[in-house]
């Protein structure tokens, strides 16, 4: 198959809800429950020590639940069990570079080893190990819910003057200072990201994303079990066993088969966010504004956009006016803007209020079809 049949056939499978969920990236209720010795660091501090925490070597087993029921419910079982169901993780991290994890579930668990830029995906049900590269921009997996790797992304352009104490709770066994984060831009739907941490080692414990208007959080990480020390070599390396099926893929994630392939190229500017420096300058998906204020933005073909159409307006809640069909799912939005000969659509999603959205519709709007 070609690449440009690869790339129309992923985005008919997973651009509905990929493209919003890669920007969220985002409940055991009585954790934390026992009492907790406070700490007298200051929240300018605990954000630092968040920030400088990704190099700390640690094992443990950690649980994410997640509050956001996806407008699909065929076809996309991965994604509606890692952001609506519980996933159940095993990690030994001994650096980014270095580290393995493991999902649990009541038949097996599906084992992703990292090491060097490249991601081994071991399949216990399936007896098959993918190896494959790692790409700028991909869909959202299992790892990126780990507490440490949430609590740092979602505070990792926090401001000062956007983070405050709240109080410590027990995690892990472990008394954990709270980190509160209320984001100062108005046009974000997240209310508030609560990051519980290690004091010692600067290790998020648990996280807890609340959007706007809603008491049940959107997701909630937490470790229940954390040993800080460095994992063995062996406990991060994989070996094929007698008679697995070992393969590579090259393109294995359709999201950025998509910024490849897409029939045009996102604005410099949109909505009055600025693209963000740290996404790719030339390609077709745009990434916009900072910290938790996040959208993104990618054009879609008419084939695409049709049956993504249909699915988006058979949703419950769903809103259609002349800007497209907008869905809202928890904090995240996803807008489908008109097509026709003279303008493609465009999937427009983030973490973002409706204005916003159609604000950023109105201006794709002004972007021409190219010839060809």
């Amino acid at each position: 198959m070609s690449h440009d049949g690869f790339a129309v056939r992923a985005w008919q499978r997973w651009l509905a809800v990929g493209l919003g969920l890669a920007i969220l990236l985002s409940l055991p209720s009585v954790l934390g429950a026992l009492p907790a010795a406070d700490s007298d660091v200051g929240a300018t501090e605990l954000l630092e020590q968040v920030r400088d925490s990704g190099e700390v070597p640690f094992s443990g087993y950690a649980e994410s639940v997640g509050g956001l029921q996806l407008p699909v419910t065929r076809d996309f079982t991965d994604l509606v069990d890692l952001f609506g169901e519980r996933s159940r993780m095993r990690v030994w991290w001994r650096g980014s570079e270095d580290w393995r994890m493991d999902t649990l579930s009541a038949t097996g668990e599906t084992d992703l080893f990292h090491r060097a830029g490249a991601t081994l995906m071991w399949d216990y049900e399936d007896n098959r190990a993918t190896l494959s590269s790692d790409p700028d921009i991909r869909l959202p997996r299992t790892a990126d819910l780990l507490p440490t790797e949430l609590g740092r992304r979602l505070l990792s352009e926090a401001t000062a003057e956007e983070v405050t104490r709240i109080p410590p709770i027990r995690v892990a066994g472990r008394d954990a200072p709270g980190l509160r984060l209320q984001p100062a831009d108005s046009r974000t739907t997240v209310d508030r990201v609560d990051v519980w941490v290690d004091p010692q080692s600067g290790l998020p414990l648990r996280v807890q994303v609340h959007g706007v208007g809603s008491d049940t959080a959107a997701l909630t990480s937490t470790f229940l079990e954390l040993t800080v020390a460095p994992p063995s070599e062996s406990d991060t390396s994989f070996i094929t066993p007698t008679g697995a099926e070992f393969r590579f893929e090259d393109v294995i994630d359709v999201a950025a088969a998509a910024d490849q392939f897409a029939p045009a190229v996102a604005p410099d500017r949109l909505a009055g966010l600025d693209r963000r420096t740290d996404e790719s300058t030339v390609g077709a998906l745009g990434a916009y504004g900072r910290g938790v204020t996040l959208l993104a933005a990618v054009p879609i073909w008419d084939e695409i956009s049709r049956p993504l159409r249909d699915q988006l307006e058979a949703t419950p809640g769903a809103r259609i006016d002349e800007q497209g069909v907008y869905v809202s799912v928890g904090p995240l939005g996803l807008l489908l803007t008109p097509g026709s000969r003279e303008q493609r659509s465009w999937l427009i999603a983030g973490t973002v209020t409706s204005q916003t959205l159609a604000d950023a519709a109105t201006d794709v709007a002004r972007i021409p079809v190219a010839d060809g």
